[in-house]
């Protein structure tokens, strides 16, 4: 059941994943049919993060205290289809504050349904198995992606033909077929709800819980080395998705590509990332060190946006460079997480994550568009690579390894820190009992004579009830 989980798993975001670069894939067709300008135009990634600067917290804390996790997952895919509707609306009639409400709508579920998968993973799956699973998540994510910035500009030429001539209706119903991957991922979480529910029935999951529950207010005892990383979620992604939504003017620009080659080119950070993620993941599974893979992750993003602003380099080098540098991060990155809060927190951790990332990535997309009309790309890629090193993610990592060696257990790798959740929990005294100092003294011969009866079932006298102080309790005969 598991494998059929996991696959259910990373084909429910999918549909999202797809939907969200729909903008980037049609960059010159929105830009020429709607009559809009780059800033403009970027309105459109920003309206989708602005929600989930406070909905992405809200939705991990409505999984862990409301909704639940299969029940928020389905409502989070019926937000995703809806915004995409209304966002494909909004283009058919040539209504621009249309498909900004159509994409705030679509980032009420796409971030929040995020988490969800997140969560989903980290509760069907322990240990070091966790990074190889959400290599899988990025990996099948990355592939919807991959269709979508190679397939949307044969689908719009075809509805073109269709319809006449381009323009909005084209652009609208070239956004509507792509809402069909939206209503498959909702399929696959209405399905792997169901499997959720009957596993909890067959396997009693709910016996194994704490009964502990997620308060707000538990936001401020998440350990320092938490927030770091999400600093490092914000300092790296805001170089990564901003640029690939402008990316394909960019190369036709300063490359001379064809529309066909700079859409190809910039995918290549989702084609290298669909095969790599779970190989990444994998490897990061048995060597550990997830600190170290993400100081080379942010090392190499940051090589490759200097290749693109100061040399003429062939930009598949600097595009595949930045492709698998992103994957590696991913699954080295979202896994440390589940290492340094306990589970029912887990849904809120990972929300405060992505809410922190959208506030970035908003401000971030808003900041770029204008740079670009103003500016032009290379004092843009600049300013990408300053984000990289303004906000030193870098640095942050070696914050966290220096934060590792100083306690005094050492497994920084691994983040089985002293100010780790599950290291904590681990290292609790145990409050030793009479019983249990019985268990470890050495039973006589008369002890052990009794004990063999005892477990036949014949009745002992009472003066030789004292000699049966070893059994410590009567789990043991249990």
């Amino acid at each position: 059941m598991c494998f059929l989980v996991n696959h259910l798993n990373v084909f429910f975001f999918s549909g999202s994943y797809f939907c969200y670069d729909n903008p980037a894939a049609l960059q010159t067709q929105v830009i020429q049919d709607l009559n809009l300008n780059t800033a403009k135009f970027m309105q459109l990634y920003a309206w989708y993060s602005w929600p989930n600067v406070v909905l992405c917290f809200f939705g991990g804390f409505l999984l862990d205290r409301v909704f639940g996790i299969r029940l928020g997952t389905i409502i989070f895919s019926l937000f995703v289809c809806v915004g995409q509707v209304i966002f494909a609306a909004g283009a058919w009639y040539d209504l621009f504050w249309l498909m900004e409400l159509g994409r705030f709508v679509f980032g009420i579920g796409g971030e929040s349904l995020a988490v969800a998968q997140n969560t989903y993973a980290v509760n069907w799956f322990k240990g070091k198995e966790l990074n190889l699973v959400f290599g899988l998540q990025l990996s099948m994510a990355r592939l919807g992606s991959t269709v979508n910035m190679n397939i949307m500009g044969w689908v719009y030429n075809k509805v073109a033909v269709v319809v006449g001539s381009p323009g909005p209706t084209t652009l609208g119903a070239s956004l509507m077929i792509a809402a069909v991957t939206c209503l498959f991922s909702l399929v696959c979480a209405l399905v792997l709800g169901v499997l959720d529910k009957r596993a909890e029935r067959i396997l009693h999951k709910e016996e194994g819980k704490t009964g502990e529950v997620i308060k707000l207010t538990d936001v401020k005892d998440f350990p320092l080395t938490l927030w770091l990383v999400f600093i490092i979620c914000v300092g790296y992604y805001v170089a990564i998705f901003p640029f690939i939504g402008l990316g394909q003017v960019f190369f036709i620009e300063k490359f001379n590509f064809s529309p066909a080659e700079a859409r190809a080119v910039n995918s290549i950070v989702y084609i290298i990332s669909a095969p790599a993620s779970p190989v990444l993941g994998f490897v990061v599974d048995k060597t550990g060190r997830n600190v170290v893979w993400v100081m080379m992750a942010v090392v190499a993003t940051l090589a490759a946006h200097m290749m693109l602003a100061f040399t003429f380099w062939n930009p598949w080098i600097a595009m595949s460079l930045l492709g698998v540098s992103y994957s590696l991060l991913a699954c080295a990155l979202w896994p440390m997480v589940a290492f340094m809060v306990p589970e029912h927190q887990l849904g809120t951790a990972y929300g405060f994550m992505q809410s922190i990332q959208n506030l970035g990535l908003a401000l971030i997309a808003m900041a770029a568009g204008a740079i670009l009309d103003s500016r032009g790309y290379l004092v843009l890629e600049v300013f990408f690579c300053a984000c990289i090193c303004t906000f030193a993610a870098h640095v942050l990592v070696i914050m966290i390894i220096i934060l590792g060696c100083l306690c005094e257990h050492r497994c920084f790798g691994c983040l089985r820190w002293s100010g780790c959740y599950s290291y904590r929990a681990k290292r609790r005294p145990i409050k030793q009992t009479q019983g249990d100092f019985a268990r470890l003294a050495p039973m006589s011969a008369f002890g052990l004579r009794n004990r063999y009866l005892s477990r036949l079932g014949a009745q002992l006298p009472d003066h030789c009830s004292t000699h049966l102080s070893s059994l410590a309790y009567r789990s043991v005969l249990k």
